[in-house]
């Protein structure tokens, strides 16, 4: 009885790990995704966002999928995030700043557009 329970426990975490690494996983199976070496050599992307937020949680998996290096902050875990978050003009996460370039949404387009 045991044993199965904790089989059960090790199957539910080994979903949860897969759902949270689903971009970095797609990207093994397509690399053609990837964005170029010069592209991603010269990105400097920085993400604030909060855990519960979903569409944070679709820049990350873009961001994984593409192969782009990116920082995360958490605005509500990390005080000096919020004020860097605060000092750019915040207004709503997901929050991206790329190259300089300031994004308020979801949009991968916009992300694309800035990397180049």
């Amino acid at each position: 009885m045991l044993g199965g329970v904790f089989k059960k426990v090790l199957l539910v975490l080994l979903v949860v790990v897969v759902i949270q690494n689903w971009g970095k996983i797609e990207r093994v199976f397509n690399p053609s995704q990837v964005v170029p070496e010069q592209t991603r050599a010269s990105a400097r992307v920085v993400l604030y966002s909060t855990e519960w937020c979903g569409y944070c949680k679709q820049i990350r998996r873009f961001l994984d999928q593409k192969g782009i290096p990116y920082q995360a902050f958490d605005i509500e875990k990390d005080a000096q995030a919020r004020k860097a978050y605060e000092a750019l003009g915040g207004g709503g996460i997901p929050f991206v700043d790329v190259n300089g370039t300031l994004i308020r949404d979801y949009s991968p387009e916009k992300i694309m557009a800035a990397l180049k």
